[in-house]
């Protein structure tokens, strides 16, 4: 299962939803931020979800709210997959493929002076997360144990990075400065 669907299913076991209440939920928890789930995503993947035979759908008609709209609900075998999904995710360190890794592996190919300007750019992007995960976190004062350690995992996360492309940085400026000697 992919974490896309594994962060939809997850919302649909915590309670039956409609697609745009799902939408609402992502946004408000921040979960861009940590999952690949695009707003043009939620129904292709509520479709394989459903394909799955992990959740269900049932269109429901709410006086004075609209449409009818499609509920979907978790079925026991979703529950299964969910929960084994949390342990999958929660138990196996996972290789991550930042691009980063490509322009360090390239570095050869690149001007020092534009590979030090183009990291400079990429740590003041850092800084920007850094604040911006900053600003969320402090927007919810009272949120769950869990979702406190996925802020501060994001936290360190960002700041170990920023601070390894400090040391990378300072490393080149020596290298450029000693060899305008």
């Amino acid at each position: 299962m992919t974490n896309a669907e594994s962060a939809i299913l997850s919302l649909i076991v915590e309670k039956p939803r409609h697609g745009y209440e799902m939408e609402q939920v992502i946004e408000e928890r921040g979960m861009r931020q940590w999952t690949e789930v695009g707003f043009s995503s939620i129904y292709y993947l509520l479709k394989k979800l459903e394909k799955k035979a992990f959740i269900s759908s049932q269109t429901v008609i709410v006086e004075g709210q609209g449409p009818a709209r499609k509920v979907y609900s978790a079925t026991p075998e979703g529950v299964a997959a969910c929960r084994q999904a949390t342990i999958q995710a929660l138990g196996t360190p996972h290789r991550c493929y930042p691009p980063i890794q490509l322009g360090m592996a390239n570095l050869y190919q690149v001007p020092a002076a534009e590979a030090l300007e183009a990291l400079k750019k990429h740590r003041d992007g850092l800084s920007r997360r850094l604040e911006h995960v900053r600003d969320r976190q402090a927007s919810s004062p009272t949120m769950p144990r869990n979702v406190a350690f996925m802020f501060d995992h994001s936290l360190t996360m960002i700041e170990a990075e920023r601070q390894w492309l400090n040391r990378f940085i300072t490393h080149l400026e020596q290298e450029l400065s000693e060899g305008a000697r």
